[in-house]
């Protein structure tokens, strides 16, 4: 049974609970993982949710964040170009030489 809730984007179901405990919510949502909030009065609320690897958490605490979102903008803003190799190894060894220097 569906109905159309207040809120125009929105839609209600009905759904039952079956023997195993399991409930069916869509194929559009196979696969996708979802936080299960039980909250008082025996409502649940299921959020989709995305999963960030431990490894790449880094990314999203600052300054690294606000970094990586200026690098973003600034290669949208920046047409690509050629790049020479031989300027970039000779770039290399300057600052290799440099930092010697400072030691």
């Amino acid at each position: 049974m569906t109905q159309i809730a207040d809120d125009p984007r929105s839609v209600v179901e009905i759904k039952v609970v079956g023997k195993s405990g399991q409930i069916s919510i869509g194929k559009d949502y196979a696969g996708k993982p979802f936080r299960l909030e039980r909250l008082t009065g025996g409502r649940i609320v299921l959020t989709a949710v995305a999963m960030v690897p431990e490894s790449q958490l880094w990314t999203l605490a600052e300054p690294h964040r606000s970094r990586i979102e200026r690098g973003l903008f600034w290669a949208g803003q920046t047409k690509p170009r050629e790049t020479s190799v031989e300027m970039l190894l000779k770039r290399k060894s300057k600052a290799k030489a440099h930092s010697r220097d400072r030691r």
